[in-house]
Order: C-alpha cells, then structure tokens, then sequence
C-alpha cells in the first residue's frame, strides 16, 4: 500500500485502464469495438467489374502509400477482383496483369473487351445467323445478356448490339449467366 491507500497491483490496473483508454479506444471515427475490421466487402469473388473513370492508377498494394504500377486510361475496361482488403480491390486485367485499386474507381457495369483476331457481332446467337458488324481485338463493349448454357453473349457496343462467342471476349466467368 502506498500513502494513498492504493496497493501496488490495483494502481498497475489503474494505470493500465487509463492507458487503454486514453491510446487504445479513441479513433478518428469514434471509438473502437471489440469486432474486427470488414475484410472487404462480402460479394463472392472472383468476379467482374469495370474501370469507373478515364484514368485509373493500379498500385502494388492496397493504400496510398504503394506505389502506382500501371495507370488504366480507358473507362470501361472490364477487370476482374480476385481479393479484397478494406475498401481496396486487387484485380487482374485481360492479360493478366494483377494490381491494387480504390473501389471508388471500380463499377458495377458489366463490359467485356474483344480478345483474338477480328471477330463478327451477329444478329442471332448462331454463326450462321446474319453479321452486324465487324470488330478489331482491344474494343470494349457493354454485356446486355449471357446464359449459362448456349456460348453466347449479347453485347452493345459502338451503337450495334448483337451476338458473340463467349471465347471471342474476356469478362465473363465460364459458366456465369447475366441478365
């Protein structure tokens, strides 16, 4: 006991609750839980997304403080999240390039982009059916509609919709039905 009444183990404790309270709890939102942190966001994953604005900087990891590996500089771009951390999302792209980017860049519009050679939109999910419109590796198109079943996918894109060959584009699962 000391001269205030207080023994030597209670003051420890004492001291302890006020650093606790003074450097742990506090935060810059409040004050903190017990509970962790949201990993991400939940949604299953892989899945896909696209590049929200015009200019989109791909980082090596999730934060700010990472340095920008890749700078994206077409909206619309399909890519794919293959993990979360926060409110960062790391996605690999078309060619396999992997990286970390802000969710605020990322949207829930669904593209695709044309891989290959030339390839040939079609009025009717069939190679026989009439041809809409020719188009060159690298264009971006919206996807309207893909079944689970079938190998085709309908896509918008430069003004035309019509029909491709799920294996003429990248930006859908195998098997993935969107409607």
């Amino acid at each position: 006991m000391n001269a205030n009444g207080i023994s030597l183990r209670s003051g420890a404790l004492m001291i302890f609750a006020a650093i606790f309270a003074i450097v742990l709890l506090p935060t810059a939102g409040g004050w903190a839980t017990a509970r962790a942190a949201p990993v991400g966001s939940g949604l299953p994953l892989p899945r896909f997304v696209s590049l929200r604005a015009q200019e989109v900087n791909m980082r090596a990891g999730p934060g700010v403080r990472y340095p920008v590996e890749w700078v994206y500089k077409r909206r619309y771009l399909p890519v794919q999240i293959i993990a979360e951390y926060r409110t960062w999302r790391k996605v690999r792209d078309w060619q396999g390039t992997q990286g970390w980017v802000h969710q605020s860049m990322l949207g829930g519009r669904r593209s695709v982009i044309v891989t290959g050679s030339r390839r040939t939109l079609r009025a009717e999910p069939d190679t026989k059916s009439r041809a809409i419109a020719r188009m060159e590796p690298g264009v971006i198109g919206k996807l309207e509609k893909c079944p689970s079943e079938g190998g085709w996918c309908r896509i918008e894109a430069g003004g035309r919709r019509g029909w491709l060959r799920r294996v003429e584009f990248w930006g859908v699962q195998q098997g993935e039905a969107v409607n």
